[in-house]
């Protein structure tokens, strides 16, 4: 069964861990990730995390990037062929090494209902 193609963004990463808008799925549905678009906007380079877990988090052991480093005026991107699963439980949060005017994210892939 197809689902409902959906995508987060683009907006940009805050300095701190924050939610990625539009990722965390309803109760009665679950999303399947298939790709995160990174974008570095600034003429330096720039430094992002993200991490699957709990609303806002940054713990140790959550991590899907660490300290990813991204040229000037780059892009760095992450695919997950088989989509990686999020359930209601589950938020993608990020931040990125300084402001929230360097680096943006966009998240696609689609939404199922249970």
């Amino acid at each position: 069964m197809a689902g409902t193609a959906w995508k987060a963004g683009p907006a940009f990463l805050a300095a701190a861990a924050a939610d990625i808008a539009g990722v965390n799925p309803a109760a009665n549905t679950y999303r399947k990730i298939f790709h995160i678009h990174l974008a570095n906007t600034n003429a330096a380079a720039r430094t992002v995390s993200l991490y699957l877990g709990a609303t806002g988090g940054s713990a140790n052991g959550t991590e899907l990037v660490e300290g990813k480093s991204i040229a000037p005026a780059d892009v760095f991107d992450l695919y997950f062929p088989s989509g990686l699963r999020i359930v209601a439980a589950d938020f993608l949060t990020g931040l990125s090494s300084i402001d929230g005017t360097s680096v943006t994210i966009t998240v696609t892939g689609e939404s199922f209902v249970l």
